[in-house]
C-alpha cells in the first residue's frame, strides 16, 4: 500500500517556490507517495473554522488503506492541535509538527488569535495520539520565545528534535531542501536535524 502525505502550511504562506514544504511535496511525489499540499484559504487572515474544515476534508482524502502522514508547519501545528481530539478515524498514523508558534505570540496578532484559545497551553491530544507525533523546533525561534521544544517535551511528553540556530525553520531562515524531513517521512525512526539550502 502507498503512503499518503498531507502537508499543511502556516500563516501568510502561499506555498512559495523554494520553501521546504514545496520541496518535500515534490520529493515525496517523485518517490511514488500520494501527496496533498493544498492552499488553505485566506492565509493572511485565516478563519479557524474554514481551516479546520479543510484539514478534515484533506485528511479524509488520504487512502485509509495506506499509512497516512501529516506534516504541519507553524500555524498549522496549532490548527492540528485543536482539531486532533475530534478527528477520530481521520487521525493520521504519523504527525510531524514543525516550528509551532507560542500561543502568546498568536494572541498578539488579531488575524490568528483564534488559533490560540485560552487553555490551549494545557490541552493535549490523548496519549494514543501523542505517541504518533514528532515535534521539530529550533532553539531560537522568534515565534516561540523560550523554545517550543522544552515546552512540548516537558508538558506533553512529545518526541522532540531540536535544531540549533534554525529560527522559524522557514524560507527566510534558509530552509528550502531539507533532506532530514524527507527521510523522516520515509522512515519514522530518523532523527531530524537542521539543513539550510
Amino acid at each position: 500500500m502507498t503512503a499518503g502525505v498531507l502537508i499543511v502550511h502556516g500563516w501568510e504562506n502561499r506555498r512559495p517556490e523554494g520553501h521546504w514544504q514545496r520541496w518535500l511535496a515534490g520529493e515525496l511525489a517523485d518517490r511514488g507517495l500520494a501527496v496533498r499540499y493544498p492552499q488553505f484559504p485566506e492565509p493572511d487572515e485565516p478563519v479557524l473554522a474554514d481551516w479546520t474544515a479543510l484539514l478534515r476534508d484533506e485528511l479524509g482524502r488520504l487512502d485509509p488503506g495506506g499509512e497516512r502522514i501529516l506534516v504541519c508547519h507553524s500555524l498549522a501545528v496549532l490548527l492540528w492541535w485543536q482539531a486532533a481530539p475530534a478527528l477520530g478515524a481521520l487521525q493520521p498514523d504519523r504527525v510531524l509538527l514543525v516550528a509551532p508558534p507560542s500561543a502568546d505570540v498568536l494572541r498578539s496578532h488579531p488575524a490568528v488569535r483564534a488559533f490560540a484559545p485560552p487553555g490551549i497551553e494545557g490541552a493535549a491530544p490523548g496519549d494514543d495520539v501523542r505517541g504518533r507525533v514528532r515535534l521539530v523546533a529550533a532553539d531560537d525561534d522568534p515565534y516561540f520565545p523560550g523554545g517550543a521544544a522544552p515546552f512540548y517535551a516537558d508538558r506533553f511528553g512529545l518526541d522532540v528534535d531540536v535544531v540549533s540556530g534554525g529560527a522559524h525553520l522557514d524560507l527566510p531562515a534558509g530552509y528550502g531542501a531539507w533532506p532530514a524531513a524527507l527521510d523522516w517521512c520515509l522512515d519514522p525512526s530518523v532523527r531530524i536535524s537542521g539543513r539550510r539550502s
